[in-house]
């Protein structure tokens, strides 16, 4: 069982003049639809409302054949709202409530069973931020971290979480804890702004030591394509030809995809964790390529539309 923590929520886009449109959506939620749509069993620990767009969130996730074990809860499902002028531009609002439901210790129990049988744990973005939840994601993975391999990817969103200085050191305590980290330069430039995103990967690298802390860490460039760093040295992958017609959940589905090309390997499981430290540059290529596929068929079409296995090709 794979398992994925992090929110969910409903992005809203308003533009003059008419009714909002909801999309699901959440960075976590997406690596969940991700990993189910490439035949992956999923476990997604979130929480959303027992509201029309709580409906919603669980009907796309019950869809797409992800396991949704925790209950809805009386709280409002939270809501990332985009409104656009007539030039397009956007001003945003949020209405974010993120823990995990019920916090009675025999709902801390329950998790801890949940994650019994996981093999890998993903989480990050809003999740790995904000409080309460955060604590609880971050007693999640020191609990799971024995048995799984953990990964992590900011995808800091700077409108939320505004503190760098907060956000550098959270998200520097949940890569001591992962095995995969994967994080745009982007994500990068905003949290170190000093530093090439290149170097602050390698950075990241170094912070666990000789056993601990990520095997791998790739950065994400966009139309540059993409960069990976572990002990065998470092890795480049181009982005394949495409046509472009929005970016939304690329990010999302790399990593959905880069999760799923270890686990075809048989690389996931903390009993697995020197296998994942010793992967050859050429290994390492090969998952940048899986995962930059997954990416370009998803900005081929409109939204968070992660692709399935039969389109990327894989028996």
């Amino acid at each position: 069982m794979l398992t994925v923590m992090g929110e969910a929520l409903i992005d809203e886009v308003v533009r003059d003049g008419q009714d909002p449109e909801p999309h699901v959506g959440g960075s976590p939620l997406n690596v969940a639809v991700g990993l189910a749509r490439l035949d992956h069993p999923v476990q997604f620990l979130t929480r959303y409302g027992r509201d029309p767009y709580g409906t919603l969130v669980a009907s796309h996730l019950h869809g797409n054949s992800v396991l949704v074990p925790l209950p809805a809860d009386a709280e409002p499902t939270s809501v990332a709202r985009a409104t656009l002028d007539s030039t397009g531009a956007a001003s945003y609002d949020f209405r974010l409530d993120w823990h995990l439901p019920d916090l009675r210790q025999d709902a801390a129990d329950r998790l801890e069973v949940l994650l019994q049988a996981t093999t890998l744990l993903h989480t990050g973005s809003i999740a790995a931020m904000l409080e309460p939840g955060a604590g609880q994601v971050q007693k999640a993975v020191l609990f799971a971290h024995p048995r799984a391999t953990i990964s992590y990817d900011p995808n800091c969103r700077p409108s939320i979480i505004r503190d760098v200085d907060y956000a550098r050191a959270q998200a520097e305590a949940f890569v001591r804890l992962a095995d995969v980290v994967k994080a745009s330069d982007e994500d990068l430039q905003w949290l170190y702004p000093d530093l090439d995103p290149l170097q602050a990967a390698r950075n990241w690298l170094a912070l666990g030591g000789a056993d601990r802390g990520p095997a791998l860490v790739v950065v994400t460039r966009g139309g540059a394509g993409s960069w990976a760093v572990n002990a065998a040295g470092e890795a480049r992958a181009d982005v394949p030809a495409t046509t472009v017609v929005d970016t939304v959940g690329a990010g999302d589905s790399f990593m959905a995809a880069l999760l799923s090309a270890l686990v075809d390997r048989e690389l996931d499981g903390g009993q697995r964790r020197a296998e994942l430290r010793s992967l050859s540059t050429e290994t390492v290529v090969e998952l940048l390529h899986a995962a930059a596929r997954a990416a370009a068929i998803t900005v081929s079409r409109a939204g968070a539309n992660p692709p399935r296995r039969a389109e990327m090709q894989i028996r």
